[in-house]
């Protein structure tokens, strides 16, 4: 469902921007020529495996996960995000080609969208959004390979406490099994952990 770019929602963005950069309010203009609006309920998806990766999101409300399937048809989640993350699959964002993942909401989510023709078109008006891109994927490359490393070397009681500490809002919002498929490990262990926790 689409619908009106809000002042409210555009003014997150915006704010979000400028945590890193100036952006001057005749840039701020030209930008929300480019963005849309998606809504979308608990469970809706921004994006399925097989489908060509129609956008770059930015989650103004709400809380959605990234996951693909496994050989066994098992659903692994690779990535969360809640508000003021972005979230894609910029591979095939990039190339044109389909997609091995889904983006799911976890509540219900509001987003902006910058449809994958007009990303750089976007970049060539205003090319201070190209930096600010850079900067977030790389805090995206750099988190990734802290993720990959804590799944080698931490222990699975060790993972969760690193999670639930550097990312509160997410525990609390997030299903249990799909917390322990993304730490690695399976709900039931996950139920053991925080039972220990509270005893």
């Amino acid at each position: 469902m689409h619908t009106p770019l809000s002042p409210e929602s555009y003014a997150t963005l915006t704010a979000h921007i400028r945590r890193f950069m100036p952006f001057s309010a005749e840039e701020n203009e030209q930008m929300g020529a480019y963005l849309r609006v998606k809504e979308l309920i608990k469970k809706d998806f921004l994006l399925q495996d097989g489908q060509i990766c129609p956008a770059d999101f930015f989650l103004v409300q709400g809380c959605v996960r990234k996951y693909f399937l496994d050989a066994k048809g098992v659903e692994q989640t690779i990535q969360f995000g809640i508000e003021n993350w972005w979230m894609s699959d910029y591979h095939s964002l990039d190339t044109g080609k389909p997609s091995p993942f889904s983006i799911q909401a976890l509540e219900d989510t509001v987003v902006l969208c910058l449809d994958r023709n007009e990303r750089e078109e976007l970049f060539a008006q205003l090319p201070c959004l190209e930096r600010y891109f850079r900067i977030l994927l790389q805090k995206t490359v750099a988190a990734d390979h802290y993720r990959i490393q804590f799944l080698f070397t931490l222990t699975g009681r060790e993972r969760y406490r690193h999670f639930s500490e550097s990312f509160p809002a997410f525990v609390q919002r997030i299903p249990q099994y799909m917390l322990a498929s993304y730490l690695g490990f399976t709900p039931e262990f996950l139920s053991k952990i925080r039972a220990e926790r509270v005893s």
